[in-house]
């Protein structure tokens, strides 16, 4: 089915189960532990082995000798799989590093060598044993100290914020000297792990010279075609599969060295083969959102209108990765006659930078959103107000191409009416509740509308029920859910009436989960699948078109004619096969992207500066919400996620030695449970016929996006103290607090 014009009313207008608040038809196989995971396929036999990973002891180098000698000899142990006998390997399109060392050693880290033994504990062991001999190179590592000479380089997150080395309308230089109120501040995010609950993990089995991989990753196809090209065997010997997904967060978008050493590892000890990262091995071996240096300018009139802004932003990352695209949303969010975005790229020698959450936009909105609250108390005027003010209802880079759907100024509103955003002291440091002092703040959320093509099959079985397969993801998103929905609504059925299968590439190709894409294409291609299938079943049952008929209550109906659905299969189940594919010239036609706002109450301690979230907010502007439930879910994942950003996440660099110091879950810390308050999130009624027949947009990384400014800003109006420099920990407010008496 080809998307190239507005979609006009379809059956999931009914909303009968489409947009009804259900519960995940997922949770119960998660609660009950029946929600197999990657490292948790133990039927394949006795056979079973289990491996460990060694990673490389320097950032950068060379591999002088490998000893395996000691570590063959322990018990238990029945390969090891090294550069030297792991045979010609390639590197997938979405790998910047190779994901086997050696001779040469990109990063820290790196894997040297996998060891494959009878349990994990004698792999582990064995592991030990395997002595490297390095020649260790002097590396890069502090972006500090590299920011100056790094050059212009534009860059792609795949998920809609492309953007060049620099990007100008107007004449930003002479706007900004003659603007009558100015700001020009830095501000600075640190690289940050995604920390998924579930490792990175795989299992791995060959038959004869076919593989098959269960592994914990986001996107099936874009995996499977690159560990083809990685072992160099044709893709059709490469099924991978991929039911249930613990976490991603952008960190399992691609193919990672667990599948690809349990892949070696079983077929050189001809078993089939368990691996999973270590915690400590996943911060270094795997990929991570790049620190950033941004500096922001921008200069309004008395009035507070936007003349001139400029976003630049300097990240590193290795030879041949991108750079983090954090300027991408400052040419969309606010208008602005003259405009600079600006991005430069330093090479260096830490572990690969790649897509996190909300790649680009969330780091960029850390600092564009303070920068915008540092100007409406420069202009004396209220931050939501300055925001209202600068609103724009076309592309500000292309002023003769409009917004699909816009409704920031709506979000705005509803959530400073909703929050108490008048019951706001303006000035600083002024509200104590006993040794509390509090404040509020707000955010503009930003996250573009991106759709990939994306194909399902649909079945009707002779007992009427609805069998969906695709290779489409679940992360903990509801994937299974709203897929179910949608397949209930285009064929009439209870949701209890249709099964869903995913992630196995034996199906067909998803969008997959990432960029915010995959909840609106995945649904979008069930949706042009069930269309042939409803075409299908009006022909054996002799009515004259699809479109003449009602499927409604399990029955297809036209005038006073009903007829069971699952009579259409009573000869055999009936199948059909679409994919939605997107014309690119219509989807470009107007801006399409997803609109929020976030409030944020903070304590502070007076005296230690502790900071304790005390309520938050976000209102969403995101197309039809397919299940109020499950996007809820995302939403508030994400907010808590934002608060981890704002308040704690920080992967610390070793600029000696080129590593991540804090490489597990004791020192890199994350929110829990009580750090985070009574989260309310608001959708508002919103639907895009450009976007997809599912006249929906993602969420799932809207709800991170501006965030972390919002906590930012209400620290700053808790104490006066405004911090630049992410995560806001307590050293970096004590001097600047207020006086206790």
């Amino acid at each position: 089915m080809k998307f190239d014009s507005p979609a006009g009313t379809n059956p999931i207008d009914r909303m009968t189960v489409v947009g009804q608040p259900h519960e995940r038809i997922d949770g119960r196989f998660k609660v009950t532990g029946t929600a197999h995971y990657a490292y948790e396929h133990n039927d394949l036999g006795p056979e079973l082995a289990y491996g460990c990973v060694v990673g490389s002891a320097i950032a950068k180098g060379r591999i002088g000798s490998i000893d395996t000698r000691a570590a063959r000899r322990s018990p238990g142990v029945l390969a090891i799989v090294t550069h030297e006998n792991a045979g010609p390997l390639g590197k997938g399109k979405f790998n910047v590093a190779r994901l086997l060392a050696g001779p040469a050693v990109d990063h820290y880290h790196q894997a040297v060598a996998v060891v494959v033994a009878e349990t994990f504990e004698q792999a582990r062991a064995a592991a030990n044993l395997v002595r490297v001999d390095y020649v260790r190179e002097d590396g890069r590592f502090d972006l500090g100290a590299l920011a100056p000479d790094a050059p212009p380089v534009g860059g792609n997150s795949d998920e809609g914020s492309a953007t060049p080395a620099e990007d100008r309308i107007g004449d930003f230089e002479r706007a900004f000297a003659q603007a009558a109120v100015k700001l020009d501040e830095t501000y600075t995010t640190p690289d940050q792990s995604h920390s998924a609950m579930e490792p990175h993990a795989s299992t791995a089995r060959w038959d004869g010279d076919e593989l098959t991989v269960w592994m914990s990753n986001q996107m099936v196809d874009w995996s499977r075609t690159d560990l083809a090209a990685t072992l160099n065997v044709p893709k059709e010997k490469v099924r991978l599969v991929a039911p249930f997904v613990g976490g991603g967060f952008g960190g399992k978008l691609f193919l990672r060295s667990d599948a690809l050493l349990a892949a070696l590892g079983a077929r050189e000890a001809r078993r089939p083969v368990k691996v999973a990262l270590a915690r400590p091995l996943i911060a270094n071996n795997t990929t991570h959102r790049p620190a950033t240096i941004q500096r922001i300018r921008i200069g309004t009139g008395q009035d507070g209108r936007i003349t001139a802004i400029a976003h630049e932003s300097t990240s590193g990352n290795l030879q041949g990765g991108d750079p983090e695209t954090a300027v991408a949303q400052t040419k969309l969010l606010y208008a602005g006659e003259h405009r600079l975005a600006a991005m430069r790229l330093a090479e260096m020698d830490l572990p690969e930078g790649n897509a996190m959450r909300a790649p680009g936009e969330a780091p960029g909105l850390m600092a564009l959103e303070i920068a915008m609250d540092e100007m409406a108390e420069k202009l004396g005027m209220d931050p939501v107000e300055f925001r209202v003010v600068n609103d724009t209802q076309v592309d500000p880079m292309k002023p003769e191409r409009r917004f699909s759907q816009r409704q920031l100024v709506e979000c705005l509103r509803r959530g400073a009416e909703r929050f108490g955003w008048n019951a706001r002291v303006a000035t600083p440091g002024q509200v104590r509740d006993g040794q509390w002092l509090v404040g509020m703040g707000v955010a503009a959320a930003f996250r573009n509308n991106l759709t990939l093509p994306s194909g399902a099959r649909v079945r009707l079985g002779s007992d009427g029920v609805v069998t969906v397969e695709t290779d489409m993801t679940d992360i903990g998103t509801g994937s299974y859910t709203i897929i179910a929905q949608t397949a209930a609504e285009m064929m009439g059925l209870p949701l209890s009436r249709v099964q869903v299968t995913l992630g196995d590439s034996d199906f067909p190709v998803s969008a997959g989960s990432g960029g915010q894409f995959g909840a609106n294409s995945s649904t979008a291609g069930v949706y042009a699948a069930c269309v042939k299938l409803r075409e299908a079943v009006a022909a054996k049952l002799g009515f004259n078109s699809a479109d003449d008929v009602e499927f409604t209550e399990g029955a297809v109906r036209s005038g006073n004619r009903s007829v069971p659905l699952a009579e259409a299969a009573a000869d055999g189940e009936i199948v059909a096969e679409d994919r939605i594919e997107f014309d690119q010239a219509f989807s470009e036609a107007e801006q399409q992207s997803t609109f929020g706002a976030h409030f944020v109450e903070v304590g502070v301690d007076m005296a230690t500066a502790e900071v304790r979230v005390r309520r938050m907010l976000s209102v969403c502007a995101a197309g039809r919400i397919l299940n109020p439930v499950t996007a809820r879910s995302q939403v508030i994942g994400a907010m808590t996620m934002g608060v981890g950003g704002a308040l704690m996440e920080e992967l610390a660099v070793d600029t000696r030695h080129g590593f991540f110091v804090n490489h597990d879950l004791a020192g890199y810390e994350v929110p829990v449970h009580a750090d985070i308050p009574h989260q309310e999130v608001v959708f508002l009624d919103e639907t895009d016929p450009r976007s997809s027949p599912m006249k929906a947009k993602g969420v799932g990384e809207l709800g991170l996006c501006g965030v972390g400014a919002a906590v930012a800003n209400a620290i700053h109006n808790a104490t006066g103290v405004r911090v630049r420099q992410y995560p806001i920990t307590l050293d970096k407010l004590l001097d600047g607090m207020p006086e206790m008496a």
